[in-house]
């Protein structure tokens, strides 16, 4: 539990049935339209509390849905989360910039832990930047880089950095764990 006094000035810590109180304002704010998306509720959830109120909902829906894109695959989620010109600022070699991006890394990481989940341990809203803390579980049990999964368990994190504008994720900085994740692939030494 944190206490009053060790918080930075301006920043809001919710409990988590608020975080879900918020969530379900920020669903219907959303519309009838997004209202039936299952989306992935932060379990830390702080929020600047000089932020205009409509702006962080914003912010915090489309990284939602973006996290939810994540842990389920689903394309449409990642389509209403990333703006038309989303820039990965941090870009791995050999992924495409933009949108084909993400949809690209989410379907090969998936056929190689087809029981992927995702889930967002923090999440820190302030100004245009929301900073998602993520963690993937799953096993390996496809098809990665020509090697076949054992079932060996999967549980690495993720650190993301986004740039909301008008409600969609404009830009990313991203930090995976990838040294964890192939050491429990197997395909790195420990």
């Amino acid at each position: 539990m944190h206490r009053l006094s060790s918080r930075p000035a301006g920043l809001t810590l919710l409990t988590p049935a608020a975080a879900l109180a918020a969530a379900a304002a920020l669903l219907a704010l959303a519309g009838p339209a997004h209202a039936e998306e299952a989306l992935i509720q932060p379990r830390t959830l702080v929020v600047d509390a000089h932020l205009d109120r409509a702006q962080a909902e914003r912010e915090i829906l489309a990284a939602r849905r973006y996290g939810s894109f994540w842990a389920t695959g689903e394309e449409a989620l990642a389509r209403a989360a990333l703006a038309p010109d989303f820039m990965d600022r941090t870009l791995p070699p050999g992924r495409a910039q933009g949108l084909a991006g993400p949809l690209a890394a989410s379907a090969g990481f998936r056929q190689a832990v087809p029981d992927l989940r995702c889930e967002i341990a923090q999440m820190i809203v302030s100004g245009d930047r929301v900073v998602s803390h993520l963690r993937f579980t799953g096993h390996f049990s496809g098809q990665f880089h020509g090697r076949t999964g054992q079932g060996q368990a999967i549980d690495f994190i993720a650190t993301d950095i986004y740039r909301v504008q008008d409600g969609r994720i404009a830009e990313n900085w991203h930090l995976e764990d990838n040294l964890t994740l192939l050491q429990q692939m197997g395909l790195v030494a420990l």
